[in-house]
């Protein structure tokens, strides 16, 4: 992008008045040194700080997320001091005569904690009641403070599984803002554009108060309470055994100590800690992406389970709101992470039988419960709810609209997201999940069987569900768009060899979805592709699941072997359709 002279010096002189006004030094300093290099006629710097100035960042349903960095389209002080009067605003505007109320909560990524504190300023000085929690804590253990504190809203600066150089500011609403199922979950339509149109960049940044005090902190009691509820989920009379070896991973975030108290107090003895990964670190200096579905990921924590003998590993990402779940294979030798859609499966079928048995201790106000998953999660979960006698709803993707569904009791979505108790937590939560995969483990070893097991045993009964995906990692946004585009106006016509049958552009929504930039695809034989961009990274997303008929436990390698050709035929089809290379 050339900028004639004039746009330089706006550019300049933009960047100049945000580094004065700036509340934080050291992002002032950064931005000053950006600028000289830029005015030094630095081509590198020039297009960094456009970037940065080439807008604001947009509040959206997933609150904000960007690299952290000075300028209106990055993570900073400044930016979360326009964001927090902004909710303030809201907040106030939704009050009827009472003092509205909120609860903060942070991890420990860069700048976490200045912007928690840099909110309760805001948040105190409007007027609001604000609550902010005692140290770095899982985002859980917030989401479960907005219902059990019964606040208005809750923040959780976070940038969840992010690289290290991001941050994020997710937004909650509960107590009397929002009623019904919706209460404590994250904001969805409309609230995401009444908040962002209150955010206001035209005012100075002085006219924005805070406050030095008022902000209340929270009880270290609220971590407590968190763990003794999610241990008050352990069947401990169906489900005795704990002779389970675990090896834990927190991928350098802050869920560590929270999920070894939670499998301590269940009465599993035998948990280790990946000792390179076990204190939070921002830097994430052992993972290129601390996100446990990355390949790498879990390297260190698979070789330390083979090593010591161990039957699972479980894996939480930095802010441990999701949960991942690896063991060997009793068919090849090999360990392997299961993917999302097996877990979800698991935990369905673990859950529906806790229902019907009397012992799932946390049961929906309905009469039928009700499971549910995102469109782009495996058609097997609803098959499960319906041999059980449940409900089951398909949403558009993110917890903000699963934990939605009303007499909910599991929710889950393949990016390793689940929602095992929703009374407690009406979001995703890696630490309750990961205590019900130990627990599920450590009865099937108790039996003498596998998880791999108890997937056979669900192929066998409702069909072999195969999933993948196909992402693609851009530098340049604009392509997303790109691709998208492509698609509609040249959509495949076969997948995998089989014709497809319907398209669906799901930016027109239904009644039973609201509208989302997405295309489904199914095919006569019953493969289904589902291409989204990615809310939450630089992604283009293709979802993609086969299922195949099993003849039989004989039958299972055959299914096995038909629907991974499928799912790769598939894939060079949908990458073909976008333009890209097979």
């Amino acid at each position: 992008m050339t900028l004639t002279a004039m746009e330089r010096e706006e550019l300049f002189s933009e960047a100049r008045n945000w580094a004065d006004t700036d509340p934080d030094p050291a992002t002032a300093a950064e931005l000053r040194a950006l600028l000289a290099e830029a005015e030094n006629g630095t081509g590198a710097a020039l297009e960094e700080l456009t970037d940065r100035f080439s807008g604001t960042l947009e509040f959206g349903t997933a609150g904000l997320r960007a690299a952290l960095g000075a300028g209106p389209r990055r993570m900073n002080r400044a930016v979360v001091r326009r964001t927090a009067a902004g909710i303030a605003s809201f907040l106030q505007d939704r009050s009827e005569g009472w003092i509205p109320s909120a609860v903060i909560g942070y991890d420990a990524r860069h700048n976490s904690k200045a912007f928690a504190l840099e909110t309760a300023a805001v948040f105190s000085a409007a007027g609001i009641e604000a609550f902010l929690l005692p140290c770095t804590l899982p985002t859980p253990v917030l989401a479960y403070a907005v219902r059990a504190l019964d606040t208005d809203a809750g923040v959780m600066v976070t940038a969840s599984h992010n690289p290290a150089q991001d941050n994020g500011y997710k937004v909650y609403l509960g107590g009397r803002t929002v009623k019904g199922p919706g209460r404590g979950a994250q904001i969805v339509p409309p609230y995401d554009a009444e908040i962002a149109a209150r955010i206001d960049y035209t005012l100075p940044l002085s006219s924005i108060e805070t406050a030095p005090e008022g902000w209340t902190d929270v009880s270290e009691s609220i971590a407590a309470d968190y763990i003794n509820a999610v241990d008050g989920l352990v069947n401990r009379d169906g489900y005795p055994a704990r002779d389970l070896k675990i090896v834990l991973t927190p991928m350098h975030g802050v869920g560590g100590e929270t999920m070894m108290s939670v499998l301590r107090d269940a009465g599993f003895s035998s948990v280790t800690l990946v000792a390179a990964q076990a204190e939070p670190d921002p830097d994430f200096p052992t993972v290129a992406f601390p996100n446990p579905e990355e390949p790498g990921a879990l390297d260190l924590a698979v070789g330390m389970a083979a090593e010591t003998g161990a039957d699972i590993v479980l894996a939480n990402d930095p802010d441990a709101d999701r949960a991942a779940v690896a063991a060997q294979d009793p068919a090849t030798g090999q360990w392997r992470m299961l993917r999302g859609d097996e877990t979800g499966a698991l935990l369905g079928a673990h859950i529906a039988g806790r229902i019907r048995s009397g012992h799932h201790r946390l049961r929906a106000d309905s009469k039928t419960p009700v499971f549910a998953n995102s469109i782009v999660s495996s058609r097997l979960l609803a098959r499960i709810a319906a041999s059980a006698g449940f409900a089951h709803q398909e949403t558009l993707t993110g917890f903000k609209w699963i934990s939605r569904v009303p007499g909910l009791v599991y929710g889950y979505e393949e990016a390793l997201g689940y929602c095992v108790a929703p009374a407690l937590v009406r979001d995703k939560d890696g630490i309750s999940a990961g205590l019900l995969i130990a627990e599920l483990a450590a009865s099937l070893k108790a039996a003498g069987r596998t998880v791999f097991d108890m997937l056979d045993d669900l192929a066998l009964e409702h069909g072999l569900h195969a999933s993948d995906q196909l992402s693609v990692r851009v530098a340049d946004l604009s392509l997303i768009p790109q691709m998208m585009t492509r698609l509609r106006e040249q959509p495949p016509s076969s997948l995998a060899g089989s014709q497809v049958v319907t398209a669906v552009d799901l930016s027109a929504g239904s009644e039973a979805l609201p509208p989302t930039d997405g295309l489904l695809y199914l095919t006569e034989d019953g493969t289904r592709i589902i291409v989204r961009p990615s809310g939450t990274e630089p992604k283009l997303k293709c979802y993609l699941e086969v299922i195949e008929p099993v003849d039989g436990r004989e039958g299972l390698e055959r299914a096995r072997a038909a629907a991974a050709a499928r799912l790769a035929a598939a894939k060079d089809d949908i990458a073909a359709a976008l333009g890209l290379e097979a």
